[in-house]
């Protein structure tokens, strides 16, 4: 009998490194200045990384934005290849002869942690490629190295919820801790469809401190009691408590001028339609607004009403007991 040229072929080695996105409940841009941050791992977007070998003497990537060898990939990707590369220099391995394909269904730009999903989900799947377990510290270091590509300072919380199964608190050089969850919380999370500007949100804080820093510390101050006062609503299970929290959290942040008329556009909608609190989450300036509703009936209500003002996408998400 003849054999065919694919039976006495070796079978690829193929190995898959996944992250979910991650949603700040509240805390952005205050947690640079030292304020707490409280955030959840966002588990119904995610990025999966998919390792393979191929012959040649390159790496090949694969994604939505570049297709084409790893040494000519575009300079909004290049934490991307940095990722790939020293994460083989940590595995002591070769670059090359490796296919990898990129696969996300996190929007980018919205605040909801591409960019760290991306980075975390590589290292996973190399480490899996070569049979390699993976510290939580090996993977932290790489990922903060990729994340400095992608903004410059990074606080650290993205990689930390895009890489942790439960909610947590999140303060600048302190350990990371467990938020506790009094009962299942409810949230519909809206895309403005606008990519968000954290430089320029970033900027606008920073001048104006320069200008009134008394008055812009007040705001980061409360907007740390307000995170404070979000946890304990959060470890009670009472609505009401952190719905009022985040809606304080919003006007503070449009006060800084991290909000624009859009996002203040889709609160408004997500409010008028039954929502006990709502608030931009991430960066700021377009990206995506949370909104707290009581049960999903609501959260669908919700969710058209948002669409209706303008959302490009909607996601319902559950914060389970814990």
């Amino acid at each position: 009998m003849k054999v065919g040229i694919s039976m006495l072929e070796t079978p690829q080695k193929v190995a898959v490194g996944r992250a979910h996105s991650k949603l700040i409940l509240i805390g952005e841009h205050s947690v640079v200045y030292g304020q707490p941050a409280i955030a959840f791992p966002f588990k119904q977007i995610e990025v999966k990384v998919t390792v393979k070998t191929i012959g040649g003497n390159t790496i090949q990537i694969e994604s939505p934005f570049y297709q084409g060898p790893i040494e000519q990939i575009p300079e909004k990707m290049e934490g991307i290849g940095d990722c790939v590369i020293q994460t083989l220099k940590v595995l002591e391995k070769r670059s090359s002869g490796l296919h990898i394909r990129i696969a996300s269904s996190i929007p980018i730009g919205r605040g909801l942690g591409s960019s760290a999903a991306i980075a975390i989900a590589l290292v996973r799947g190399l480490f899996a490629f070569f049979n390699q377990s993976l510290k939580d510290s090996q993977l932290m270091a790489l990922v903060e190295r990729a994340e400095k590509f992608a903004h410059g300072t990074p606080s650290g919380i993205d990689m930390m919820a895009a890489s942790s199964a439960n909610p947590i608190w999140f303060q600048k050089q302190q350990e990371v801790e467990m938020v506790k969850i009094g009962a299942p919380f409810h949230l519909v999370v809206a895309d403005s469809g606008r990519i968000g500007d954290t430089y320029s949100a970033v900027k606008s804080i920073r001048d104006k401190y320069e200008r009134k820093p008394k008055q812009i510390e007040e705001s980061i101050t409360l907007l740390g009691k307000l995170t404070e006062d979000v946890r304990l609503g959060l470890a009670v299970g009472d609505y009401q408590k952190v719905g009022d929290k985040l809606n304080q959290a919003h006007q503070q942040l449009s006060l800084l001028g991290v909000s624009d008329l859009g996002l203040d556009g889709l609160v408004e909608a997500a409010r008028t339609a039954g929502a006990v609190g709502a608030k931009l989450t991430g960066g700021g300036r377009g990206g995506c607004i949370l909104a707290l509703v009581e049960n999903e009936t609501i959260g669908k209500k919700v969710a058209d009403a948002l669409v209706q003002a303008g959302a490009t996408q909607t996601w319902q998400y559950t914060i389970a007991k814990c």
